[in-house]
């Protein structure tokens, strides 16, 4: 079960990152989560949010460039070793993570949650869910 990221290309430039944020705010859209890697030319901003359609086209109207990418969003135990023990799961099956960064929760939840961008997420979704930790849907995003 994997759920849509958007990854947008911007200009490695003073408040291009802000021109991006504006337009999503102008437009209600809701983060729920946001990973930020740079070069030295342009930055990649990867985003989990509540409308993935609306959030594309705003940014598509707004002149960015944006793809979007199926990813694994994954609940993770807040405790020490929690994040460990999926990594340990994927580290089984031969998952290869490419990137992963966590995502905003419920703030009294004893679950984090982390985006996963895995080499194969049909096996990761499988061998996760061999051991029992919980994939979350798309939907389920957009109510945490």
């Amino acid at each position: 079960m994997s759920v849509k990221q958007i990854s947008v290309f911007l200009e490695n430039r003073p408040g291009c990152l802000h021109e991006m944020t504006q337009a999503l705010a102008d437009s209600n859209i809701d983060l729920r989560g946001l990973s930020l890697a740079e070069t030295s030319d342009f930055g990649i901003v990867r985003l989990i949010v509540d409308d993935v359609l609306g959030t594309a086209t705003v940014l598509k109207d707004a002149g960015f460039v944006a793809s979007l990418t199926d990813v694994l969003a994954v609940e993770v135990p807040n405790v020490p070793g929690g994040l460990n023990k999926v990594l340990k799961v994927l580290d089984g099956a031969g998952i290869n993570v490419e990137y992963m960064y966590a995502i905003l929760g419920n703030k009294k939840s004893e679950t984090a949650y982390m985006i996963f961008r895995v080499d194969d997420n049909a096996k990761a979704a499988g061998a996760l869910g061999k051991d029992s930790v919980k994939l979350l849907s798309q939907s389920e995003l957009s109510e945490l």
